[in-house]
């Protein structure tokens, strides 16, 4: 319960700060994007805590890029570069998705560190490879462009 609550007044404190050195209106950034995929062997080679790291990042990026998808699969992208006037409402409704969505993923990571270490590490890594899979195709976009 300590560890919940310390990660949780972690992201609120970090949240504002971080805040305050982005461009506003950004859908999302590359620091929550994974930066590596991974074979079966690859996998098959870690041990369970690893390997729920590696889940825990997969999901974040799901998490954080498929609200936007139809509008942008590019990390940086803002109101301005799509279209949307970049008025104070529509960044109002950014950074309030946003802020929610870093508030919400801290109780799934809680979930995850607390229930995925009862799957079986096949399991583990089918969802792994099935997550990259899904990264993949959200990063190709329509047109197939990475």
């Amino acid at each position: 319960m300590k560890k919940a609550i310390t990660i949780v007044l972690l992201v609120l404190t970090i949240s504002p700060l971080s805040a305050q050195n982005k461009k506003k209106g950004i859908l999302f950034d590359s620091n929550k994007l994974i930066n590596r995929f991974h074979t079966i062997d690859e996998l098959q080679d870690l041990n369970k805590g690893a390997l729920i790291d590696l889940y825990l990042e997969r999901t974040r990026e799901i998490f954080v890029v498929l609200p936007y998808l139809s509008l942008s699969n590019k990390p940086g992208t803002s109101l301005g570069d799509i279209g949307i006037k970049e008025d104070s409402d529509n960044i109002k409704i950014v950074e309030k998705n946003n802020e929610i969505a870093d508030r919400a993923f801290v109780y799934t990571t809680n979930t995850i560190k607390e229930l995925v270490p009862y799957s079986d590490t096949d399991k583990i890594i089918w969802a792994i490879l099935y997550f990259e899979e899904m990264i993949k195709k959200m990063r190709l976009g329509k047109d197939g462009n990475i």
